[in-house]
């Protein structure tokens, strides 16, 4: 077993450089560009949308007030002739990014503590490149990607954009299983 103190070194190195690889795919690349399309006559929407006043945060419509609802003729009615959405309300104004970079920082350190914690307790040190790595690499792509496929499976988010974050968290799992085994106790 190793001891986690000796792992700060990867652990913040590697919530760093997954950080960096991330804005560099986020920023630099074409390849999210396509993940939300446009609403047709958005203007439209947003002029009868605004007007409801929604608070910030998740809703499905349409939606049972409770679960024997779900049968009655009225709401299957509903649910026949749309829309049918899942919808996240964010607040209004504008968009600003240091809140979710920094917590998007926090959660690529968490990554690493958690890839750290399954390492350190299988793994001593100058421990096999090779088992270290698949450790590491394991816990972080678990942490990364895994979760992700929910929205695909129970909110049809589309599968083409939870396939691309897929190959990302790949990368960014790649990226801390590299570090872990070059700063790895020896």
């Amino acid at each position: 077993m190793t001891v986690m103190t000796m792992l700060w070194l990867p652990i913040l190195l590697s919530a760093v450089i997954v950080f960096v690889a991330s804005s560099i795919i986020h920023m630099v690349s074409p390849w999210h560009k396509g993940d939300y399309r446009r609403v047709p006559d958005e203007d439209r929407l947003r002029a009868a949308v605004g007007p409801l006043d929604i608070p910030p945060g998740d809703y499905i419509v349409p939606r049972p007030d409770v679960r024997a609802d779900m049968g009655t003729p009225e709401f299957k009615d509903k649910v026949e002739k749309g829309p049918n959405l899942v919808l996240t309300v964010l607040p209004n104004g504008p968009w600003t990014m240091g809140r979710n970079l920094s917590l998007w920082f926090l959660y690529t350190l968490a990554v690493s503590v958690f890839a750290a914690c399954a390492a350190a307790i299988t793994q001593p040190p100058g421990a096999d490149d090779h088992t270290l790595f698949h450790v590491v690499l394991l816990t972080a792509f678990v942490g990364y990607a895994v979760a992700l496929w929910q929205m695909s499976i129970w909110y049809r988010r589309a599968w083409s954009t939870t396939i691309k974050a897929t190959v990302d968290g790949a990368i960014y799992a790649l990226l801390t299983a590299y570090i872990f085994v070059w700063l790895w106790p020896r």
